[in-house]
């Protein structure tokens, strides 16, 4: 009977041993694991939210206010609206300080008028100072199209560059740039 007790003691000393020596991650070593995952993961998807920010600015900067102040240097020449009256590169014959419904087809007499009093069309990657092409962040390739337009808000007239066919959240971020919020 003794063999027996000595040997189930060392049986208990073997199984104890065996349990000391097992290898493993204890938890706070896999919390710290994570954490680092998640700040790779965070710092990766910050960085694409910044590639996002710039190219949008870089939109706003270039084409927005690139024909914003192409239309401010011409009237600082002139006196007059770009797009407004035929001499002006418009549709219609008198200069009413109104555009006159420009759209893109149209852009080829606002490029002259440009021309003739030594300014530039704001550059595009399309071909057509009138059209850009942008890849929004979830709507893939768009054509963004200007128009000049003149617009009645609340009983008042207002010249506005109107753009078409612009990605959500391009649309988002141009307001927050514009409105300041």
């Amino acid at each position: 009977m003794r063999t027996t007790g000595m040997s189930s003691q060392k049986q208990k000393k073997r199984n104890h041993s065996i349990l000391r020596n097992n290898k493993g991650f204890t938890l706070i070593e896999l919390a710290i694991v994570l954490v680092i995952i998640g700040l790779i993961l965070g710092s990766v998807l910050k960085g694409k939210d910044l590639i996002n920010s710039a190219k949008q600015k870089q939109f706003y900067n270039s084409f927005v206010k690139g024909w914003e102040l192409s239309i401010l240097s011409y009237y600082d020449r002139t006196g007059y609206l770009l797009g407004d009256g035929t001499v002006n590169g418009g549709r219609n014959a008198t200069s009413d300080g109104r555009f006159d419904q420009i759209n893109g087809t149209e852009f080829s007499d606002i490029e002259k008028a440009l021309s003739e009093k030594g300014l530039e069309v704001p550059e595009t990657n399309t071909g057509d100072s009138y059209r850009i092409s942008y890849k929004g962040a979830y709507s893939g390739n768009q054509t963004i199209t200007l128009y000049l337009y003149n617009r009645t808000d609340f009983g008042e007239r207002n010249n506005i560059l109107m753009l078409y066919n612009v990605p959500t959240d391009l649309a988002w971020a141009l307001d927050k740039m514009i409105d300041g919020q």
